[in-house]
């Protein structure tokens, strides 16, 4: 499993401190541009009278308490009962709806729904707590940074209650209704439909991806984890994990692929509710419902129905490989050819392929000496044929001119 640490580095990429990235240079020229804009003849001669809540450095803000006791900061929205109400020198937040960011002290988050991202803190790390985006009623209401760098940053979440109970998670991104809705500090999760991965929680769960409703819908079972997995479909996945984090490192795709699975790792499922109800190891199902009566079967593959007519698997035809003959069960499984005496070895099929073809050059042989004697013979028959008729001419010339005949007396 990765400590998080390491899940830490595997996600950081590009945020390191000292290598800003380029869109983070140029948003430092937002309060240049603001500026711009606030002295040109256009913007001082905007409505009139002017519209109320428009406060110093760029600030916005309506509604009771909203961003009641800032200080400091720039270019901070917020809209709606109490929110940003803790803030006190961040800068770049929005906050729209009752509560959003209400004790927000860190930059750059954006909640929008009520009680979204409400008890946002900033921890003390560098850029904790920072680059939030919440859309949906409660969504990432308990997020909060840490002394750590990076925690409880990045996340992105819309929808209702997605990301609900996140408190120093980072990278992790929910779209729909209660997605990864229980997970705390896991990191780098991607969830999409309702339902997805909401019972994931923990250092350890982590570096998930679902896609569809129900997808790594898991349980709630305290200290079980699992990460590494990734399932598309509605239903696919629906894995828990245990406490020795087993579960891990499956893939499925696929309604309801591998559907059922509570402990099984490193398992391959594509097709509709293949390798659904197994919960074995290293196995990989290919097939609409291709699957096992065998429920804890493990290192094995299936590929296609048994009852499927037809298999046509190509580059395997005319490619010679060293190795045992294979030969096909009546129940489609695959293996090491076996005679009465053993297994067929390479070495007898290689000679039993040579007396074939010895034979074969023998026939053919065969059949051009027999040919050549018809020919032979055809030849011979016609030169007998031809003497005949020879004979037949002479005979009738020596009838013709046969003399007659006398009579003598006798006396």
């Amino acid at each position: 499993m990765y400590p998080l640490n390491q899940l830490k580095t595997l996600v950081s990429c590009g945020r390191d401190p000292a290598r800003s990235l380029p869109f983070r240079r140029g948003f430092l020229l937002i309060p240049l541009i603001l500026v711009c804009f606030a002295l040109s003849p256009q913007a001082q001669a905007a409505l009139h009278p002017p519209p109320d809540g428009g406060y110093a450095n760029f600030t916005t803000a309506e509604g009771t308490n909203a961003l009641a006791n800032l200080v400091g900061g720039a270019g901070n929205t917020s809209v709606g009962w109490f929110s940003g109400f803790g803030q006190v020198n961040g800068s770049f937040n929005t906050a729209l709806g009752a509560g959003t960011l209400a004790l927000n002290g860190a930059d750059s988050n954006t909640a929008l729904g009520t009680a979204a991202l409400l008890l946002n803190t900033f921890g003390g790390g560098n850029r904790s707590g920072t680059e939030n985006t919440a859309v949906g009623t409660a969504t990432l209401v308990f997020n909060s940074g840490t002394a750590n760098d990076d925690e409880g940053s990045f996340n992105g979440a819309v929808g209702a209650f997605a990301l609900n109970q996140n408190t120093s998670g980072f990278s992790n991104n929910a779209f729909g209704d209660s997605s990864l809705l229980n997970n705390t500090t896991g990191a780098a999760n991607t969830a999409v439909g309702d339902l997805t991965l909401v019972n994931g929680a923990g250092d350890q769960y982590s570096l998930n991806t679902a896609v569809g409703a129900f997808a790594l819908f898991g349980n709630s079972a305290a200290g079980a984890f699992s990460n590494s997995n990734n399932a598309i479909g509605v239903d696919a996945l629906t894995n828990a994990g245990d406490l020795d984090g087993n579960g891990s490192f499956n893939n499925a795709m696929g309604v309801e692929a591998l559907n059922g699975i509570v402990s099984g790792s490193g398992n391959v499922a594509i097709g509709d509710s293949a390798g659904a109800g197994v919960d074995g190891d290293f196995n990989i199902y290919i097939g609409f419902g291709v699957t096992s009566d065998n429920l804890a079967e493990s290192n094995t593959i299936r590929i296609g129905d048994t009852q499927d007519a037809a298999c046509f698997i190509g580059g395997i035809s005319g490619v010679p490989v060293a190795g045992d003959l294979v030969a096909v069960d009546a129940n489609g499984q695959l293996g090491s050819a076996v005679a009465a005496g053993g297994k067929i070895s390479v070495k007898n099929l290689i000679q039993q392929q040579q007396l074939v073809q010895e034979l074969k050059a023998t026939t053919e042989r065969q059949a051009a000496v027999i040919a050549l004697q018809e020919g032979q013979i055809k030849a011979l028959t016609a030169g007998l044929k031809q003497q005949a008729d020879q004979i037949q001419k002479v005979s009738a010339q020596l009838e013709m001119i046969r003399p007659t005949p006398r009579m003598v007396e006798n006396r």
